[in-house]
C-alpha cells in the first residue's frame, strides 16, 4: 500500500527546521543553510549539483533512499517560494530553476488558485486549496501506486503528524543549535502519536532517526 514519507528532514538539536528571520536572501532563516552542509559532502549532494566526486556511506545512503519508490511530491507554499498572498499573476515558479529535481507532479498547498506550472525534467506544480487531505488523496492518484514524498517546511509537516497521515518519518538532526525560528514539534497537542522508532543511526555528520507508523514495515 503507497505510504506518505517524510524523508532527511534536517533538524538541529533543539527542534528547528528552518532558522529565525526567513526572507528572499534567507529562505531557510538565519543560520538555517548549515542544516542542509551534511548534504552537499555527500556523492548525492554533489551529484544534484552537478558536480562529482562526495562521500557514500550513511548519509549519502539515507539521500538515496529517500529518493526511491516516490511518484509525487506534496510541500507547503514557503517551501514553494516567497509570494504570499493572490498569486496576481506571478511567475515565480519554484527556487530551482528551469528543470527542478522532482520530475514528477508536485502539490503545493495554498489559498490561492493558480493554474499549474509545467517544468522541465517531468516536474509540474499543482495548487491546491482544498487542505491537506485533498492535496494527499490528488498525489496518490498522480504517483500511480508508488509513495508520495511530504516535502517541508515544518508547518506542512506539522499539519500532517497532526492529523495521523504520516507513514513514514526520517528526520537528519544537525548538531547545531538555532535558538529560534521554526520548530517541528510545536502544536502538536502532545507530540506525533502511532509512530514508533525504526531506525537510529548515526554518522560523522548528522544523526538519523526513522520513525514509522505503529506495526508498520
Amino acid at each position: 500500500m503507497p505510504k506518505l514519507r517524510v524523508h532527511n528532514f534536517a533538524v538541529s538539536i533543539d527542534g528547528y527546521g528552518a532558522g529565525p528571520h526567513q526572507s528572499v536572501e534567507n529562505p531557510l532563516g538565519v543560520g538555517g543553510e548549515s542544516l542542509h552542509d551534511w548534504i552537499f559532502t555527500t556523492a548525492f549532494g554533489r551529484r544534484m549539483m552537478g558536480e562529482d566526486g562526495g562521500s557514500t556511506g550513511v548519509d549519502n545512503d539515507f539521500l538515496e533512499r529517500g529518493e526511491q519508490g516516490i511518484g509525487a511530491t506534496i510541500m507547503g507554499r514557503n517551501m514553494f517560494g516567497p509570494v504570499r498572498g493572490a498569486w496576481n499573476g506571478s511567475e515565480w515558479k519554484g527556487w530551482w530553476g528551469d528543470n527542478p529535481p522532482f520530475h514528477h507532479p508536485v502539490f503545493v498547498l495554498t489559498r490561492f488558485p493558480r493554474s499549474p506550472v509545467t517544468m522541465e525534467g517531468g516536474t509540474v506544480f499543482n495548487f491546491v486549496t482544498d487542505g491537506i487531505q485533498v492535496a494527499l488523496e490528488q498525489a496518490f492518484a498522480a504517483a500511480g501506486g508508488q509513495d508520495v514524498r511530504l516535502g517541508g517546511g515544518a508547518a506542512t509537516v506539522q499539519q500532517y503528524l497532526k492529523a495521523g497521515l504520516v507513514d513514514d518519518l526520517h528526520l537528519a538532526v544537525v548538531p547545531i543549535l538555532l535558538g529560534g525560528g521554526e520548530q517541528l514539534f510545536e502544536n502538536l497537542d502532545g507530540g506525533p502519536e502511532g509512530l514508533e522508532l525504526a531506525e537510529f543511526t548515526p554518522s560523522d555528520a548528522v544523526a538519523h532517526v526513522r520513525f514509522v507508523r505503529a506495526g508498520g514495515a
